[in-house]
């Protein structure tokens, strides 16, 4: 008697999971010390009820990523007060997590994932930049 529709999905889906014990060692990864960056960039995203941000940056981060999905901020900020779109200095956090080579072999076996290392990103700061005047500034010395 041949597989069920349902049947041949489940195995699928438990063929593709990540095993109990990468996933432990993923969600107790051990961050070391954070470095501090200072990037400019805009919101992309805005997730009120879990206080998260996706951003875009314009200049890369140190492992060359110029996007920071689920960015933590702070409960002391107001998110409800951040805006989308508009140019900010973000000062953030960067805490750099190490997996051990048998999670990584894993990955790039199992999921042809290239990866050894998690972060882990926290806003520390943002300052909202006065881009539209620096660029009237900037137009109004040129026609001088």
């Amino acid at each position: 008697m041949g597989k069920t529709k349902s049947a041949s999905n489940r195995t699928k889906d438990q063929d593709e999971s990540i095993p109990k014990w990468a996933e432990d060692e993923i969600k107790s990864v051990q961050f070391d010390q954070p470095e501090n960056l200072t990037r400019t960039g805009y919101i992309l995203d805005i997730y009120v009820n879990d206080y998260k941000i996706d951003i875009q940056l314009y200049e890369s981060l140190p492992d060359g990523r110029n996007i920071i999905e689920g960015l933590d901020v702070p409960r002391s900020m107001n998110i409800g007060e951040f805006l989308k779109g508009y140019v900010y200095e973000f000062r953030i956090k960067m805490y750099k997590g190490p997996l051990s080579e048998k999670v990584t072999e894993f990955l790039r076996t199992k999921f042809n994932l290239n990866m050894n290392i998690i972060y882990k990103f926290e806003l520390q700061e943002l300052q909202l930049m006065d881009v539209e005047s620096e660029t009237a500034e900037s137009l109004d010395n040129e026609t001088d």
